[in-house]
């Protein structure tokens, strides 16, 4: 086993560089056999994971445990960095550089002279500059990336066309065509047709979607607030069900509502 000395990861008082010059360590020829296997490829689900438990931070306003996963995620950018650089493509500094040109060409209100008011203004300005420096897409849909979660997804799709001016003019005109879509998507079910009951529950989320886009509602959000709170009141009624001595099969549906209701009192929504 190699004896290191931490201490020398942390030369000059620049943890950044320590943290890379680990990771090349934990890769190097007397490192990690785990981590000298990996690759972009099978590194993908961890980088997703530790987004996520980022984002999970966050939500429980838990800052102790954010600092954490933000090292975490940081990790893993700089194995992928790493790695990129083994394979001669670029490095950390490369990323570093690429990511504050950006952001300079994308801030001209604050890095140049020109201005925005307000936050709207600044969302506009970002998306005409975006396509300045990217290069000419087939469609403006071309690159939402491909694995969103389904309802961020339609969102972001969603966002898209209405900049190019394909939208609905007023939420009541969505309303009217949520209401289709659910007659639609109850005719299938009355019918048991199953590949219609697919296709229009589709059309129904994506509707609901246009109305939480008109109504300023992340979807993704507002779904993970709800099964939250389900969760909370469901693990309620299971702590009934154990204090009664009983079996979710001992009870009625009754019952169980029963209990869902005081659930709905006394969990926080």
């Amino acid at each position: 086993m190699q004896n290191i000395d931490i201490k020398k990861f942390f030369k000059d008082a620049r943890p950044l560089y320590a943290l890379m010059e680990l990771t090349a360590v934990l890769r190097g020829k007397n490192g990690c056999p785990w981590d000298k296997e990996q690759t972009s490829k099978t590194l993908k689900p961890y980088l997703i994971e530790e987004a996520y438990e980022v984002f999970d931070a966050i939500e429980n306003s838990d800052y102790d445990n954010l600092r954490e996963e933000l090292g975490d995620l940081l990790y893993q950018i700089y194995a992928h960095a790493v790695i990129a650089e083994e394979e001669g493509r670029f490095n950390i500094d490369d990323v570093a550089e690429a990511i504050i040109k950006k952001m300079i060409f994308r801030h001209p209100h604050v890095f140049g002279g020109e201005k925005a008011a307000d936050k709207n203004e600044v969302i506009d300005q970002w998306e005409i500059l975006k396509k300045k420096e990217k290069r000419e897409k087939e469609s403006i849909l071309d690159g939402i990336p491909v694995h969103l979660p389904a309802l961020l997804k339609a969102w972001r799709i969603q966002q898209k066309a209405s900049k190019a001016g394909f939208d609905w003019d007023k939420i009541d005109d969505v309303k009217v065509k949520l209401d289709e879509e659910i007659d639609e998507f109850k005719k299938a079910l009355d019918e048991n047709d199953g590949g219609r009951i697919q296709e229009e529950l589709g059309d129904v989320l994506f509707t609901f979607v246009n109305i939480s886009r008109f109504v300023k509602v992340n979807p993704e959000e507002a779904l993970s607030h709800t099964i939250k709170k389900f969760i909370r009141r469901f693990k309620f009624i299971e702590k009934e069900v154990k204090s009664a001595g009983k079996n979710f099969d001992d009870m009625s549906l009754k019952e169980l509502d029963e209990i869902w209701d005081r659930a709905k009192k006394i969990t926080p929504a």
